[in-house]
């Protein structure tokens, strides 16, 4: 067992953090019209400075910027794209937990326009977290192509500007691939895709949803595969890419259920990514054998932490279930992480800043003993 010199790394994570209190206040106060753009830039500075040099003094060897900048994991990335409005009217989407059921009711998306990418995404952001940075590695995420679609599906496509879904696909994969080399340009080595669509299509009831609409359920992860590795066909020499696959995570709730096996064996081996982040805190993430399908080339982060409650797991019980883990797959292709992020939306999980970094202290810690960091 061997350190890592590359991502990902022995110690870990996803990559969105609790937003502080004061930063919270302030996006409040911009919205309300009471702060101006560069007052909240300017808070949003000193949050990111501060939760970069969190992660660092823990011990981690991967520093994010906690998506402090963002409304959403995913939306405020999505709606930079050329061709991409939100909709008048909303989407529910029914996230469960231990005490039932809550609605999350964002803007539907439209795709009225060509996809394109005037200008990178989020390039600013990452300049700043890569300036902050002492020892870790700064890793940027961003949300899969396959997000674009999944939301909405085919009715959300206008079929005036894509009479052939084809050049839909082509238009996306094109506009990311343009993001990625911008992105490795301003010297990104670690980029991370997150993908919720690769863990819901495990779901029947998912499946079922998707085919009712209008979407080939039984292969949607195939050609979500198609369009993410078109997208990274052309990415810089040197940069890593992992994937985060996500049953959903708002407020400590989740959208599905289920093991990888629907998805395990064409994902793990067709997918052209560096590392998988796949959650593993609970039952309804299904057991470890799907890591069976794992080439020895690919690492997988083991998403062993829960990031939805704030009650710290046991070191000996996370060295129990990496160890249950190499009954399918080789130690060495093995790391450690939360099973998501802690904040998804800005709204964040059940659980203070403090039982945050201390899980993510666990993590180091439990790494440095696993495999000697």
């Amino acid at each position: 067992m061997t350190r890592r010199s590359f991502p990902p790394y022995r110690a870990d994570h996803v990559g969105s953090l609790l937003r502080p209190s004061y930063l919270r206040s302030a996006r409040e106060e911009f919205s309300a019209g009471r702060l101006s753009a560069e007052a909240l830039r300017e808070t949003e500075d000193r949050a990111v400075r501060e939760v970069v040099a969190m992660q660092e003094e823990i011990g981690l060897s991967t520093a994010t910027d906690g998506e402090f900048r963002r409304s959403t994991w995913h939306m405020d990335f999505i709606y930079k794209l050329d061709g991409i409005s939100a909709s008048e009217t909303t989407m529910s989407v029914r996230f469960h937990n231990e005490a039932g059921d809550i609605e999350f009711a964002p803007s539907a998306t439209r795709v009225d326009g060509r996809i394109g990418l005037r200008e990178p995404i989020f390039a600013d952001d990452f300049a700043y977290l890569a300036s902050q940075v002492s020892t870790a590695t700064p890793k940027l995420t961003m949300p899969s192509p396959s997000m674009v679609h999944y939301r909405g599906g085919p009715a959300a496509i206008s079929a005036e500007v894509y009479p052939d879904i084809e050049e839909f696909w082509k238009d996306l994969s094109a506009a990311y691939a343009e993001q990625i080399r911008a992105l490795g340009a301003r010297g990104c080595r670690y980029l991370q895709l997150d993908d919720t669509s690769l863990a819901y299509l495990n779901d029947p009831s998912q499946r079922a949803q998707l085919a009712e609409r209008g979407d080939d359920a039984e292969h949607q992860h195939l050609r979500n595969i198609k369009q993410m590795n078109a997208a990274l066909a052309a990415r810089p020499a040197g940069m890593a890419v992992t994937t985060h696959m996500c049953r959903g995570n708002y407020r400590s709730s989740w959208v599905a259920e289920g093991g990888y096996d629907f998805v395990a064996e064409a994902v793990f081996n067709e997918l052209d990514v560096d590392g998988f982040f796949l959650e593993f805190d609970d039952e309804r993430s299904g057991g470890f054998a799907p890591l069976r399908f794992v080439p020895e080339d690919k690492v997988v982060v083991l998403g062993l932490v829960t990031t939805k409650r704030g009650e710290l797991e046991s070191k000996d019980e996370l060295k129990r279930r990496i160890e249950e883990a190499t009954r399918y797959i080789d130690i060495d292709q093995l790391c450690l992480s939360p099973q998501c992020g802690f904040a998804s939306t800005e709204e964040g999980n059940a659980l203070d800043h403090e039982q945050q970094v201390a899980k993510l202290r666990l993590i180091a810690e439990t790494a440095e003993e696993v495999w000697g960091g």
